[in-house]
C-alpha cells in the first residue's frame, strides 16, 4: 500500500510525509476518524513509507526489499495487532493475541485496508462473542519490539482499534509508549479514540482523518469500479463520506438493502395497521443479532431523516439512493414536523433498550406499534 492508493486524504498524506521529511517522526501517532474514511489504509502506506529504503520525496517506492515484504505482509519489522476472540478449544488460561488469528488478519488485509469489525469478527467465525486486545497481546509486543530492527531501520506497530484493549492491557501498553524501544513506531487506528485511556491519548500525536470528499468518492467509483458519472455522484452522496458505504451500494446482496426492505416492509404495515404481521416482522427483527439490529435502527433513523428532507424538494440536502428516493415520492408526506421527531426518538429508544440487553421481540413490537400511531400524525 502507497499514498498513492489511498483514496483522497491529500492533507493528512501530506502531514505524514512532512514529519518523515522534517526528521520528527513521533514515537506514537493515533489516527482518528469515522468508519470508511481510510484511516487502516493511511497506517499501512505510512508503515511502508517508513519501512522503504528508497522512499521519494512523497512515497515509498514500490520495488525495494523493504516494499516488497511490506506489501505481502511478511516485513519482520511490521507488526499489526488487532482484536481477537478467543480461540475454539482453548481454555481461560490461554493468553488470547493476533498470532491466534494471523493467518485469517493477513488474508483479509491483503484484500484491501477497507473493512469493518464485522468483517474482521466475521473472518473470525466470531458468531457472539466479543472482539477484544488482551494481555497477551501487550507481553507479545513486548517481547517482539524488544528485538533490534533487522533492516536496520524503524520497527513499525500498527494497532487496529486500540479502544478494544482491556485494562491489563492498556496499562502496559501505556508503560511499553513510555519507554519505547529505540525507533519504535506506534500508529493507531482508532474509531472512538475517546474510550482510550487518557494517559495513551496524552502520548501520541493524534491526526483527525476526515470523512472522504463526496467528489473524490464519486471519483474513485468512477476510475476504480467503472461507475457511470450520474450513478457514482448518487453513491458517493448517500455513502456519507464512507468508502465502504459507497462499496456496499454496489453489491445487491448488502446489508442496507436487507434494512431497506424492513423499513419499507414495517411502514407499510404500520400504515395499513396489520398488527398480527408487525408481530412477525419483530420477530424477524429480533432474530437478527443486537449488533445487527443497533446498525438497522441507525439506517432507520437516517432514512426518517432523509424523507423528512426530502419534502422541502431541495436536491442537496437529501442523500439517497435511487432505490430509497423511489421509496421516499410517495412515503416523505408521511414524515413532517408533527411525528419526525416522535419517530426518531422512538427508535432511540429501542436502540438504547436493544444495547441494554432487553427483549427483543417486545422492543420491536412495542416501537412498531407506536409507529402507527406516529403515522396519523399526517
Amino acid at each position: 500500500m502507497k499514498f498513492r492508493d489511498v483514496i483522497g486524504q491529500d492533507e493528512a498524506k501530506r502531514r505524514l510525509v512532512q514529519m518523515v521529511a522534517e526528521g520528527r517522526v513521533p514515537h506514537a501517532m493515533l489516527l482518528c476518524g469515522p468508519q470508511g474514511c481510510g484511516k487502516m489504509a493511511l497506517a499501512v502506506a505510512m508503515a511502508s513509507y517508513l519501512l522503504c529504503g528508497n522512499r521519494t520525496d512523497d512515497d515509498s517506492c514500490g520495488t525495494c526489499p523493504g516494499c516488497l515484504m511490506t506489501s505481502g505482509l511478511t516485513h519482520p519489522d511490521l507488526h499489526f495487532s488487532y482484536p481477537v476472540i478467543r480461540p475454539t478449544g482453548t481454555g481461560s488460561e490461554h493468553k488470547m493475541s493476533s498470532e491466534d488469528f494471523a493467518a485469517e488478519w493477513r488474508a483479509m488485509l491483503s484484500q484491501s485496508p477497507y473493512f469493518t469489525i464485522d468483517r474482521w469478527l466475521s473472518e473470525m467465525n466470531a458468531a457472539n462473542q466479543q472482539a477484544i486486545i488482551g494481555v497477551g497481546e501487550s507481553d507479545l509486543l513486548t517481547r517482539k519490539l524488544s528485538l533490534k530492527s533487522s533492516q536496520g531501520g524503524y520497527k513499525v506497530c500498527v494497532i487496529w482499534l486500540p479502544e478494544r484493549m482491556n485494562a491489563e492491557c492498556a496499562n502496559k501498553m501505556l508503560k511499553l509508549m513510555e519507554e519505547p524501544p529505540q525507533d519504535t513506531v506506534f500508529i493507531m487506528v482508532s474509531e472512538e479514540p475517546d474510550k482510550l485511556l487518557e494517559t495513551i491519548r496524552s502520548r501520541a500525536q493524534r491526526i483527525n482523518i476526515k470523512r472522504l470528499d463526496s467528489a473524490v468518492t464519486a471519483e474513485a467509483l468512477e476510475q476504480r469500479r467503472g461507475i457511470d458519472h450520474d450513478s457514482a455522484q448518487r453513491i458517493a452522496r448517500a455513502a456519507g463520506g464512507s468508502w465502504l458505504a459507497a462499496l456496499e451500494s454496489l453489491d445487491t446482496d448488502n446489508e442496507k438493502h436487507q434494512f431497506f426492505d424492513m423499513f419499507v416492509s414495517l411502514m407499510r404495515l404500520a400504515y395499513m395497521r396489520k398488527i398480527k404481521d408487525l408481530r412477525a416482522w419483530s420477530d424477524t427483527a429480533a432474530a437478527l443479532g443486537r449488533e445487527k439490529q443497533r446498525r438497522m435502527l441507525q439506517y432507520f433513523m437516517r432514512l426518517i431523516r432523509e424523507n423528512f428532507m426530502y419534502n422541502f424538494h431541495n436536491p442537496q440536502l437529501c442523500y439517497m439512493t435511487r432505490e430509497e428516493e423511489n421509496f421516499a415520492r410517495n412515503f416523505s408526506p408521511y414524515i413532517n414536523e408533527a411525528n419526525v421527531i416522535e419517530m426518531s426518538e422512538l427508535m432511540n429508544r429501542a436502540m438504547r433498550d436493544i444495547g441494554q440487553n432487553a427483549n427483543a421481540k417486545i422492543v420491536f413490537f412495542d416501537m412498531a406499534a407506536n409507529i402507527i400511531v406516529s403515522l396519523i400524525r399526517k
